[in-house]
């Protein structure tokens, strides 16, 4: 995926928007409360689309849903100048129902087309970090289950204070019953007599 440096440097102030709005102080989850807040400020934020347009798009956080990932792959390729009008992204672009209103806010405002392809890049370029730390997290948790598995198999092929049926009839192995016995308990927990 090449990212333009415009998409690039956007996207972190974007995902700190998000991050921002994510937890209280308390370490509450409470992005959905913020977010429908900075929705119904929509009317004052479009003033900040040129200034600060990832303060504008976190309103449209989970409101794209993206048909064609090849136009939006080359949408995050462009600059600013460079982008494309946004109802050439129709095809590529579904949004969620309640965003329609604020698409319709933002198109009319001086410079809401320019800003909507923005907020749709920022979002596209979010969901697909998310997925590549989902699918990330899913490889490392499977060799993590690997690992275990390996581990468990080690533990009990390792295990050396079970009594065996060999020792049970063996009268020169240097294990007793009462040994193995104390063995067991302890690792269960308990603790020796001794």
């Amino acid at each position: 995926m090449k990212i333009s440096p415009f998409f690039h440097d956007l996207r972190s102030a974007y995902q700190a928007e998000i991050d921002d709005l994510t937890e209280d102080s308390e370490g509450k989850d409470v992005l959905r409360k913020r977010l429908a807040q900075k929705r119904s400020e929509m009317g004052f934020l479009v003033k900040m689309m040129d200034a600060a347009p990832e303060m504008v798009a976190v309103a449209f956080h989970q409101g794209f849903r993206f048909n064609d990932l090849k136009s939006m792959e080359a949408v995050i390729s462009q600059g600013h100048a460079d982008l494309p009008a946004w109802s050439s992204l129709t095809h590529a672009v579904v949004l969620e129902p309640w965003a329609q209103a604020l698409v319709k806010s933002v198109l009319a405002e001086p410079g809401g087309d320019r800003f909507m392809v923005v907020a749709a890049g920022l979002e596209y370029l979010q969901q697909q970090a998310r997925f590549a730390q989902a699918s990330r997290s899913a490889d490392d948790s499977d060799a993590q289950d690997s690992e275990d598995d390996d581990m468990d198999a080690a533990e009990h092929d390792d295990d050396y204070d079970a009594l065996s049926a060999d020792d049970a009839v063996d009268p020169q192995n240097s294990r007793s019953r009462e040994e193995a016995s104390a063995n067991w308990l302890a690792d269960v927990g308990f603790e020796r007599k001794d």
